[in-house]
């Protein structure tokens, strides 16, 4: 299927994007449940934020690797679904470089790599607010029956 979003202005498709992202965050229990927080979603690419908690610590005292996975696949979510078609991950992969303490403010910033067809390719850094990289994630998406917005207004 074509992307409908193509034929759209610039303007038109940052408005879908955004549209897009309220309409996933309404539903979107586990991400909220998380702190997690939207600062910013652009056709192909989304900003995330997350404060690590108290019950986001393992038992070495830093971040529990799947929070950041988390982190990491939420703002993959956000990013190839900014177009309004509904996609899933189809496969991803995480490294760990430096580990994230409590407090930290990470930021996880998706940018798409690919596009083909139904298939996608999304790279996501999470970082401290200071710069530091704690992991890499990459994220292979496939585009599924239905639209974002429309799914939201029959769920």
């Amino acid at each position: 299927m074509a992307d409908p979003s193509t034929m759209l202005t610039s303007s038109q498709r940052q408005q879908l994007a955004e549209d897009a992202a309220k309409a996933m965050w309404s539903r979107d229990h586990a991400a909220q449940a998380l702190g997690i927080e939207i600062v910013e979603v652009m056709p192909g690419t989304a900003r995330l934020t997350m404060k690590v908690r108290q019950d986001m610590v393992n038992g070495h005292a830093i971040c529990h690797g799947g929070m950041l996975f988390t982190l990491a696949d939420t703002a993959f979510a956000y990013a190839c679904n900014s177009y309004n078609l509904n996609t899933v991950a189809s496969a991803c992969h995480i490294d760990f470089l430096a580990p994230a303490h409590l407090n930290d403010s990470l930021v996880a910033m998706a940018v798409e790599r690919a596009q083909s067809g139904r298939s996608g390719v999304y790279d996501v850094s999470v970082s401290t607010a200071e710069g530091k990289i704690v992991a890499l994630f990459r994220g292979k998406s496939a585009r599924i029956q239905g639209e974002v917005i429309s799914s939201f207004a029959q769920a």
